[in-house]
């Protein structure tokens, strides 16, 4: 055992190798990373395969004998494949144009858009108040999703070999959250693979997926936290969005002595709303740990806070998204973490639709899977065209940006995934790309086309040209008053209105300076100077609680940081500082008493009217 290769904390306490697991790991995850070398080799020949192979399965469908899918698979090259599948099938740009396949699958119908029925919904929000019902096939489930999951696994054990010698801690959806009218099961697709993965890996997690399902937002977060800081083997840290760690930490920070009891006496504290069924099944995951406890309260007496590279000094790999609008939530806990030991990976482009690529190496790069899906791309410049050009994912250029395009073997055909992808380079011969923004992120009320990147980034400048700091902004585009609002929570919450609105003007300055159509719209006075909000502390946390009780996952909770949505200005005008909500509530009377007093003119003008006409019609003698 002395032989063995192990990583230390700062008391020379030892990580063991976990060599069951990475076996196990090498020999399925290793030969899928092959495959993937082999198909990545050649990505025209693999991408006219796989859209064959899906047309194929699906080809007596309902779906396929509508858009002529004997026709297209009678194509004899690549080429003419590709321009047949163009010919009769259509974009479908969001979900509402699959609808329809989708609730007949729903209602127990089989062989709609593949054939037999899925074995489960992934639901996830829609542009309408009807969430979006993505079907999973057991070929999707098994074939690709499974095998992808393989690849990921063993790309953790690659750069990190003793990640899975200690606890793991991740958030995962509910495996179940009801069924459909024919009884087929809905829920999160990362709960389902959870809950099928083997028992070895499986006792390492630090809680069960029904933790998701605590309604109360912060009970949860305190719950996630409390299971995971009673194990120092902690070892790996995963979970889609950068806010949630933000959030796990600051249910840490702001709870810390009571959580610190918890963990002494095995207790799970009953100050947050926790359901009873919930409570039970954590008894198996709890018992007391005085040793545990008093550590922390050392490390909280000697450095007067509780980060993770103290509490957690095997902590050797964390996995999040980093592309897009969440660097502005990283960036407020990177020091809390010692990037020296632990390794920091992006996730990869990841929706509920599809498992579309992710990163296998210390870049922010997607790893595409050629294999699996069928891809198409439009160059950003043609987004607002008529006619778009679709490209091949051979066809793609390094640097260029564009918007994706998916064939699933889950009865997705062509469908608009609605997010702007940056290239780069290549894995083997089929290029990598990254997120940089929904389409949706994109706003133009005049013609401005302002980015959300855009908008972040003048942020940002603002903040060091002034020396302010925000913790949170966001942006909403007014098409009556053809103005944007911008709302910030500032760092010092005493700043000042006057403060905030100088912040804006420079904000204002940059964006005229990053993009000229902005620029020309503001010099025009086509677009009005914006209108500076200060929001409450915890303003984003206070938001999202809000959206996951309103039915959002925390897993798909993706929020933009400019838009044009005035169901969302709305919540965050509730959030505003009291001063600034009844400087605004007053305008609003004030408003309201214009309308009410303009609209008693009218009727009063109305009635000396009507007078006047009976007069003239029945003059007195």
């Amino acid at each position: 055992m002395s032989k063995i290769k192990t990583y230390l904390d700062q008391q020379g306490r030892a990580l063991p190798y976990p060599w069951l697991i990475n076996t196990m790991l090498m020999l399925v995850g290793g030969s899928q990373t092959l495959r993937l070398r082999f198909w990545s080799r050649k990505p025209k020949h693999t991408a006219e395969k796989t859209l064959r192979d899906i047309l194929t399965i699906s080809r007596d469908t309902v779906y396929g004998r509508e858009h002529h899918f004997d026709r297209i698979l009678s194509a004899t090259t690549a080429e003419d494949l590709f321009r047949l599948y163009r010919m009769y099938v259509p974009v479908n740009d969001s979900f509402e144009t699959l609808r329809p396949y989708v609730e007949r699958h729903k209602q127990g119908e089989e062989n709609i858009l593949f054939p037999g029925k899925p074995d489960m919904y992934a639901t996830t929000s829609g542009t309408t108040s009807e969430p979006k019902w993505i079907p999973m096939t057991h070929k999707y489930l098994k074939d690709v999703y499974g095998k992808m999951s393989h690849i990921w696994t063993w790309n953790f054990i690659k750069h990190r070999s003793r990640v899975f010698a200690g606890h793991l801690f991740t958030t995962v959806g509910k495996e179940c959250e009801g069924y459909a009218p024919d009884g087929t099961l809905f829920g999160s697709v990362s709960g389902v693979l959870v809950r099928d993965i083997p028992p070895i890996i499986k006792k390492h997690y630090t809680a069960p997926s029904s933790v998701m399902s605590i309604p109360d937002y912060g009970a949860r977060n305190y719950t996630l936290m409390r299971l995971a800081i009673q194990h120092r083997d902690v070892t790996l840290w995963a979970t889609a969005n950068p806010s949630t760690i933000l959030e796990l930490l600051r249910a840490l920070n702001e709870n810390t002595e009571e959580m610190i009891r918890d963990v002494e006496l095995g207790t799970l504290s009953a100050d947050f709303d926790i359901p009873y069924e919930i409570r039970t099944e954590l008894d198996s995951y709890i018992s007391p740990q005085p040793e545990r406890a008093a550590e922390l309260r050392k490390i909280l007496a000697e450095t007067g806070h509780l980060y993770p590279k103290d509490f957690w000094p095997w902590l050797q790999y964390m996995s999040t998204w980093k592309c897009g609008n969440t660097k502005i939530y990283m960036d407020k806990y990177m020091d809390q973490f010692d990037w020296n030991k632990t390794f920091y990976q992006e996730l990869g482009y990841i929706a509920t639709e599809c498992r579309f690529g992710f990163s296998l190496d210390e870049t922010n790069e997607s790893v595409l899977f050629p294999q699996f899906h069928y891809y198409e791309f439009v160059e950003e410049s043609e987004l607002d065209s008529p006619r778009k050009h679709f490209l091949q994912i051979y066809e793609l250029e390094q640097g260029k940006r564009y918007c994706a395009y998916v064939t699933t073997y889950s009865g997705l055909f062509r469908y608009n995934m609605n997010d702007l992808i940056e290239v780069g380079g290549k894995f083997r011969e089929t290029p990598t790309i990254h997120m940089v923004s929904k389409v949706n992120g994109i706003v133009s009320m005049t013609g401005e086309k302002l980015y959300e990147p855009q908008f972040i980034d003048a942020v940002h400048q603002a903040e060091e040209e002034m020396g302010i700091k925000t913790k949170f902004f966001v942006g909403f585009a007014d098409v009556d008053e053809s103005k944007y609002h911008f709302y910030y929570e500032f760092e010092d919450e005493n700043t000042t209105q006057e403060t905030a609105e100088a912040f804006t003007k420079v904000v204002d300055a940059k964006l005229q300076h990053i993009n000229v159509e902005y620029e020309s719209k503001r010099q025009s006075f086509r677009l009005h100077d914006p209108e500076t909000h200060i929001l409450l502390s915890n303003a984003y946390a206070r938001f999202k609680a809000a959206c996951l009780k309103d039915g959002f996952r925390d897993g798909q909770f993706k929020f933009n940081l400019l838009m044009q949505d005035e169901k969302r200005r709305s919540k965050f005008n509730l959030l505003q500082r009291w001063e600034d909500r009844f400087e605004q509530l007053s305008e609003n009377i004030i408003n309201r008493a214009d309308i009410i007093d303009e609209r008693r003119n009218e009727r009063a003008k109305r009635r000396t009217e009507r007078v006047k006409r009976r007069r003239n019609r029945h003059p007195r003698s």
